[in-house]
Formats: C-alpha cells, structure tokens, sequence
C-alpha cells in the first residue's frame, strides 16, 4: 500500500505546505479506511474460521444420529442429526469443495486461521502505521498554522 511521504523539497511558502500537509493527510485518511475494510474482512474470516473449527471438535468422535444444533449466522441455529461423523465437506476456495476425513478438515482449518491471524496482525501493523502518520502530519499543520498566526486546524 503506498504511503504518503513528506515532500523531498518543501514548498517554498507556509500556505503551499499547509495545502501538500493538507492533501497528504486525506490521502493517509483514504488508506486508512481501505485497511480498515481489510482489517474487517480478515476478522470476519478469522470468526468463521474459528466457529467452523469449534463445530467439528465439538462433532468429533459423536455417534451417527447425534442431534446437533448449527450454526447458520447471526447467531441462529438448525438442529439437525449428524448422518456421517468421519467426512466434512470443506471448501477450498474459488467456491470449490471437497469431502475430507474430519481431521484432514481440522487441519487444515487452523491452518488458514493461523494464516488470516498473520494478515490480521500485517494488517494491524499498517493501519497502526498510517494513522501514526496522519497524526504526525495533523501535528505538523497545526505547527504551521500557529506559526502563521492562526489557531489550530481541525481537519472534518
């Protein structure tokens, strides 16, 4: 993601810095919501992931007609009976599925949940970094300004 820098060479008067500081801060802004969204679709990810690796440890080792209760979104469930405790249809992306023993499935669930835990945390990282920045270049235009004979500027 690119990052607003400082310019190399500073404009040659306040007005033209405060307008460059101005620009670079809605630009940080504007990467900041993108990594936000990001961030929400790796967490979600992250939540389905986990409470997909639940239901099955809590399906492990059940005898056939077990009665389940699972989960369908929004915090609503189905019952229903277990028909085959040895498979579990897993998807692998790109809107494909398999059938695969149960524990294969596990695996491969923590799996891309320690992966979207990694990009949860890049992310993170990023975000922390770019909203450091706004806030430093916030800083420096309220510096600019006070030197200029104003107040401080609140940026809406």
């Amino acid at each position: 993601m690119a990052v607003a820098r400082k310019p190399k060479t500073p404009p040659s008067n306040i007005d033209d810095q405060m307008r460059q500081l101005l620009m670079d801060i809605r630009l940080l802004e504007g990467s900041a919501r993108v990594l936000q969204s990001r961030l929400d679709i790796v967490t979600a990810a992250l939540s389905e992931t986990l409470t997909a690796i639940s239901t099955l440890e809590g399906t492990k080792g059940k005898p056939g007609e077990t009665e389940l209760l699972v989960p369908i979104g929004s915090g609503s469930f189905v019952k229903t009976k277990l028909a085959d405790v040895e498979k579990v249809v897993i998807g692998v992306g790109a809107g494909v599925c398999i059938e695969k023993p149960i524990e294969d499935s596990m695996k491969d669930l923590r799996l891309r949940s320690s992966e979207l835990e990694r990009a949860r945390t890049t992310v993170t990282q990023q975000l922390t970094q770019v909203l450091g920045q706004a806030e430093d270049y916030r800083a420096h235009l309220n510096d600019l300004a006070r030197k200029k004979g104003g107040g401080t500027v609140e940026i809406v």
